[in-house]
């Protein structure tokens, strides 16, 4: 093989003008804007972008090349025995932290309700190494107070409680007294925790109901923004100074196959964090969960879920996520095999040990097209946001409603989009069935602690989660 030298100026650059003469030379007669698309939000999406003349309109998170984001595991098998060796095999398979789902029903997650369940869990871990988060729902108070015991008070335990009663109030459509109460009781619980543990996270302001029940990137952004802000208001009423209450928030959004939106997405959640932050005198970096959505993913063919969830991952790492949770592709069907669950860790580190998409900050940052998204979305969803905050704030918006029309009025535009196609399902069905194996059901329970406080119950139009291909499949 030899060498190939190119002669400076072969090759000069090439003009947007020169690139809108191809577009409109293959389009005939047809008008330059019958390309133009938008989302189901009404976002527009040009055919052709010109380069941007700056860069990202914010400071990417800090990072490490050679960790460049926490590759965090979910645990969610119902028998905190097979739970635990979960959570050491993905720990010592690769993954730097763990998600524990709490569930005492066993229907959504582990079945423990009791601070010897939860020891019983992370017992091995080291909880000054990998950091562990919990997802709990309305027990998420007593839950943080069972993980504060299992770290016997070390100042350098890396905890992440993730209170979110409004996440878990937004799907379930109601609660266990009222939600106010709730959201007074977590913040109480994670001031007085905070003073043990100053490196805790406490609150998980997420936006994800808003997008597995079928809604867009700005009204998920939205939501997770009005969430953070009555977490903020929540911790400073119960005492803790505004800087360390904003600190102590991190944010949680969804991340599909749809790699483009998703990065845009997670790159308008850190301009909206810094302008909602700004707003109230506080430097408060954003810290973002990235979960896997549920809702693309399909029973038929679940193989194909596999691609599904590395565009999602790949969506999360150059958008930047501080942190990335990927569901496994058996997850549609059933509790997910050690198999499916290396695979989910391995996608992860495939891309970032063998592509290397950590080597650069920001990744996306010049290219026109992903600075034009991120800047629609961010406005779109600061309008939505302050939409919910005319309403009276988030808990009033989901009481009357307001959040649910807003996903229904999305889910509307989908469904005159026509059928999606979806491969595996609506696009190249399988010929042949290709069964996956998943872990056969178990019938544990544990006696589930009461999350209820005084007074009436809150209640709201539940985001009830779907699952896109679910119309089109014979589940």
């Amino acid at each position: 093989m030899t060498d190939t030298l190119i002669a400076p100026g072969a090759f000069p650059p090439a003009t947007a003008a020169d690139w809108r003469a191809l577009v409109e030379k293959t389009l005939k007669d047809a008008p330059f804007d019958s390309l133009q698309r938008r989302t189901l939000e009404g976002l527009l999406i040009a055919p052709l972008y010109e380069s941007a003349t700056e860069g990202a309109t914010f400071v990417p998170r800090p990072h490490d090349a050679e960790r460049p984001w926490d590759l965090r595991a979910a645990v969610s098998h119902p028998d905190p025995s097979r739970a635990r060796g979960d959570l050491l095999a993905d720990l010592e398979g690769g993954a730097a932290s763990g998600l524990i789902v709490i569930d005492p029903s066993n229907a959504n997650g582990v079945a423990i309700g009791s601070a010897a369940g939860l020891a019983q869990v992370i017992d091995g871990v080291m909880l000054e190494l990998a950091p562990v988060a919990l997802d709990a729902g309305f027990l998420g108070p007593k839950a943080a107070d069972w993980l504060a015991a299992a770290a016997k008070g070390s100042p350098t335990a890396l905890l992440l409680f993730h209170m979110d009663p409004l996440g878990a109030f937004a799907e379930t459509g109601e609660s266990p007294g009222p939600i106010e109460s709730h959201l007074v009781s977590a913040a109480t619980v994670g001031a007085r925790l905070a003073e043990s543990y100053p490196k805790a996270g406490l609150f998980l302001a997420s936006g994800r109901v808003v997008h597995e029940a079928g809604g867009g990137e700005a009204g998920e952004l939205a939501f997770m923004l009005a969430s953070a802000l009555a977490y903020a208001k929540a911790l400073v009423r119960a005492g803790m100074p505004i800087d360390r209450a904003f600190g102590a928030i991190h944010l949680g959004l969804a991340v599909d196959a749809d790699y483009f939106t998703s990065l845009a997405k997670l790159r308008a959640a850190r301009v909206l964090w810094a302008r909602l932050t700004g707003a109230c005198g506080v430097d408060a970096p954003a810290r973002i969960e990235a979960r896997s959505s549920r809702r693309m993913l399909a029973v038929q063919d679940p193989w194909t879920n596999m691609l599904r969830l590395t565009s999602a991952a790949f969506g999360a790492a150059v958008g930047g996520a501080d942190a990335v949770v990927l569901g496994a592709f058996t997850d549609a069907i059933g509790l997910p095999t050690a198999f499916a669950r290396r695979q989910s860790r391995n996608a992860q580190l495939v891309l970032m040990e063998e592509a290397h998409l950590g080597r650069v900050a920001d990744p996306a940052a010049g290219s026109g097209y992903v600075e034009a998204l991120t800047d629609e979305i961010a406005r779109a969803a600061w309008a939505q946001f302050q939409a919910i905050e005319a309403k009276g704030g988030v808990i009033a918006a989901l009481a009357s409603g307001h959040v649910a029309d807003q996903i229904a009025a999305v889910s509307a535009a989908r469904d005159a989009a026509g059928p999606s196609k979806i491969v595996g399902v609506t696009a190249f069905p399988p010929t042949q069935d290709a069964p996956v194996e998943v872990e056969p059901p178990v019938a544990i329970t544990a006696e589930t602690p009461s999350a209820r406080l005084p007074g009436p119950d809150g209640r709201c139009p539940p985001l009830v989660p779907i699952r896109l291909a679910a119309p089109y499949e014979a589940v």
